[in-house]
């Protein structure tokens, strides 16, 4: 690495503000593997490399980086720009990575960067990133600021990109598909009145990242250990091929008093899954 390269992902630095003088003991072999597994060197590169783009243009960036081969149908679903409405996009989340920047590549183009993603603080370290964002910290003293992140988002002149799984596809009876969806966005999507824009991912991860997750949630670790693999599960996925597909918007006011908002989530989910077709089942 460059002597002139700033780091934006550093292993021993983050051990530092976590664990204070305490990080000398974690064992240098366990340090190199963190390293390897976030892929340090190769993401601080693209980082820097990339450093003078930021929203769209970096996000269509890393589709680049990551030579995603991206199929969209529907395209002629995406609202026209001018129509002076504001939209939520909505979309199964299988991947943790590559969806979430290719999508945001996608609607950025579509309405000239206008639009903002609900993401995880931790993406925040990412510069190209901030412009779209609106960081929630999931777990510590701001998630009790996640609705009014949520307030801030859905009142800005921007349209909303969200995964309101929260947390990426993992493998449930076989097929990979999504956590059970949150409300937050059919309560808001109603309160603003925004038509809601369902939006179907292909892709899955490795066999190992589905194993882990599993014995993560069935030994009840409070930490996410399935997300340290997440990067080296992108770099995995590199050169594939991905499908998009866009539904049709949904009225705002289809999300009536006759199902609950958990129901009416429910109802966008199968939707979003039911538009992929068969192959969606096999994760493909």
């Amino acid at each position: 690495m460059s002597g002139s390269m700033e780091k934006t992902i550093d292993i021993d630095k983050i051990l530092r503000s976590k664990m204070g003088e305490k990080a000398k003991w974690v064992p240098r072999c366990l340090v190199s593997w963190l390293k390897h597994i976030v892929h340090e060197d190769e993401v601080n590169r693209f980082l820097w490399e990339s450093r003078e783009k930021v929203g769209t243009e970096w996000l269509t960036e890393c589709v680049k980086y990551l030579k995603m081969n991206v199929t969209i149908e529907g395209e002629e679903n995406l609202p026209d720009k001018n129509d002076g409405k504001l939209y939520t996009f909505v979309s199964n989340h299988p991947l943790g990575g590559e969806d979430g920047v290719c999508l945001g590549s996608i609607i950025g183009r579509h309405y000239d960067g206008k639009f903002r993603y609900l993401v995880n603080d931790l993406l925040l370290s990412l510069p190209g990133l901030r412009p779209v964002s609106i960081g929630i910290n999931k777990t510590g003293k701001q998630s009790r600021d996640f609705p009014r992140m949520v307030e801030a988002g859905f009142r800005s002149d921007n349209h909303m990109l969200m995964f309101p799984a929260g947390l990426n596809s993992r493998m449930i009876d076989g097929k990979i598909h999504d956590l059970p969806w949150k409300k937050t966005f059919i309560t808001k999507s109603v309160e603003y009145q925004r038509d809601v824009v369902p939006i179907y991912f292909s892709g899955r991860n490795s066999k190992r990242f589905y194993r882990i997750a599993k014995w993560q949630k069935k030994l009840g670790l409070k930490i996410n250990l399935a997300m340290l693999f997440l990067v080296d599960e992108m770099y995995e996925n590199v050169g594939k091929n991905f499908r998009v597909v866009v539904g049709k918007p949904i009225p705002w006011q289809t999300f009536d008093k006759s199902r609950t908002p958990m129901e009416w989530a429910k109802f966008v989910e199968d939707k979003v899954y039911e538009q992929a077709g068969p192959a969606s089942e096999r994760g493909e």
